[in-house]
């Protein structure tokens, strides 16, 4: 059930994830006679299905300037066992490699720093037992993420790191569980693919042994060419004028065929050419250690020869013949989304105007419901508020505005058909555990709440959840009709909602509504109590 999802993954932090409101501050004393340095700091973490990476980065002029950097080879994907359980020696080595990186990261605000996981955890079926010892080895919170979203940060982070251009571009990310795939002009992606395939999987399934000839080296080149070919007729028919390609599969094949000259005429990244003489060397030597060229890494040696078979496929399915490279990937777009939400510019906001428009919501309405909302958790939370409760905030508002997605399946049971399409719904902008806790709300918003059997009895995910449902109660006329002063705050377990005097006699539908309210509050053990006053409205 999706309240039992979302209680899996409720792990530390889970209640963050709004717009941040603070960026890491450091001010360093000079190193002599020189004032002190002042500058921003903010922090990127991907925990990647090859490599964990950690990126600081250093904010100026609304630009991010690479600071420090952090890369271990944990290779998580090479632990997934053949049921798709992480084992305990990748589950160790994760978690060392973040201990290092919580060390680094100690000090910076919650705020500042944004972790994100890709394709293997994403495939674990004991991640959500992972998740919480990880992220209490790192100290921050941990998001995993789709593979659409990972392909969007991707573009974010490739694009930022190229020259300025107004045609579009081809960005293919080989990822050691996933690869890529996205079009887009500027800094829009327009097309964006993730396909289940990847240098640490493809060399453990067709490489197991590290030997490689013609007849392997065939078939890993065909099983990824089956899977690009169900999106190469859409790719090629959208268009682009350059490839680019980026992370670490994509430099290690471009640093070869450069500093080896393999490719014609000396042409820098990567050529069709380049890669056909590149791969008559590999099957010559038989293994990648023994193919003996300039600037191969020892910690791409294990992974290289899937790598390779894919890349030969996106060149050959794409009809490329040359790609570009760019140093810029998931972490550095990681950094420029976490930019985005520091100046108000969060891809989240985007993502619930484009579902509110996409699933025909009453904007009206939702714009009621947000408004009372949010007016009602005020009251409950009661100022100043914390940046926890700014997120709380932020997460109620989009779940008002998407508490009635669901209209657009069925009007019976639309509640259920919302919390669907948030958990399952590529939402850009969103983790895995930001839709999860959308879904919760939404699902919850009417209804019965004993069947949120999941959720603690402290969390604090029941405070949304009252305002919500009675925002979406007290507008349930949907005529715009200004709501009566009312006040509601917490008591004990449960919370107290006072009313104008009168005002319930002459709206008894809703009289009854709040009556079922009442109910239902009591069968979860947090008492909800109605009393009428007579106070002036306050607006």
């Amino acid at each position: 059930m999706l309240h039992e999802y979302y209680a899996s993954i409720s792990a530390p932090g889970a209640g963050r994830g709004g717009p941040a409101r603070v960026i890491e501050s450091r001010h360093f004393p000079d190193d002599g006679g020189g004032e002190p340095v002042g500058y921003e700091l903010i922090a990127a973490v991907d925990l990647g299905s090859n490599s964990f990476r950690l990126q600081v980065g250093r904010v100026l002029d609304d630009q991010i300037y690479p600071l420090d950097a952090i890369k271990e080879p944990v290779r998580l994907a090479s632990g997934l066992t053949a049921g798709k359980y992480l084992d305990q020696t990748s589950q160790q080595r994760a978690l060392q490699a973040l201990s290092r990186f919580g060390e680094r990261l100690r000090g910076f605000a919650p705020e500042a720093v944004r972790a994100v996981a890709t394709n293997a955890l994403r495939v674990a079926k004991n991640a959500m037992d992972f998740l919480p010892l990880a992220e209490r080895a790192l100290g921050f919170p941990i998001e995993i993420i789709a593979g659409r979203e990972e392909a969007r940060l991707i573009y974010l982070g490739a694009i930022h790191s190229l020259p300025p251009a107004q045609h579009k571009r081809l960005v293919v990310d080989i990822g050691g569980g996933s690869t890529e795939f996205i079009i887009g002009r500027r800094i829009e992606p327009q097309l964006m693919e993730s396909l289940f395939m990847g240098c640490v999987s493809y060399t453990l399934r067709f490489f197991p042994d590290g030997r490689i000839d013609r007849r392997r080296l065939r078939e890993a080149k065909m099983a990824a060419a089956s899977e690009i070919q169900h999106i190469a007729h859409e790719y090629r028919r959208h268009g682009w004028r350059e490839a680019v390609g980026s992370s670490g599969t994509a430099r290690a094949i471009a640093d070869l065929l450069e500093l080896n000259r393999l490719n014609p005429g000396g042409v820098a990244g990567l050529t069709r050419d380049g890669l056909e003489h590149l791969q008559s060397l590999l099957l010559k030597a038989g293994s990648v250690p023994d193919l003996g060229l300039a600037g191969l890494r020892a910690d791409r040696i294990p992974v290289l020869p899937g790598g390779i078979a894919i890349m030969s496929a996106v060149f050959d399915e794409l009809d490329l013949a040359h790609m570009t490279y760019s140093d810029g990937a998931l972490r550095l777009g990681v950094l420029y989304d976490l930019l985005g939400r520091f100046h108000h510019h969060d891809m989240r906001d985007v993502t619930v105007a484009q579902f509110m428009r996409r699933y025909q919501v009453d904007a009206r309405q939702a714009e009621r419901v947000e408004r009372t909302a949010l007016r009602l958790l005020a009251q409950i939370d009661g100022p100043p508020a914390t940046p926890e409760q700014e997120a709380d905030a932020s997460f109620l508002g989009w779940a008002a505005k998407l508490h009635e997605v669901g209209i657009s399946v069925a009007h019976s049971g639309y509640h259920k058909h919302g919390a669907y399409i948030l958990t399952f719904a590529d939402m850009p902008g969103f983790s895995k555990k930001d839709q999860a806790r959308l879904a919760l709300l939404v699902f919850g918003h009417r209804g019965k709440l004993d069947k949120i059997t999941g959720l603690p009895s402290g969390d604090g995910n029941w405070r949304l959840l009252l305002a919500l449902r009675l925002a979406a109660v007290l507008h349930r006329s949907r005529d715009g009709v200004p709501l009566p002063a009312c006040r509601v705050r917490a008591q004990g377990e449960g919370f107290v909602l006072e009313l104008q005097s009168d005002w319930l006699a002459a709206h008894p539908l809703t009289a009854v509504a709040l009556d079922e309210e009442i109910t239902a509050w009591a069968r979860v053990d947090k008492p909800l109590r109605i009393k009428q006053r007579n106070f002036k409205a306050d607006g």
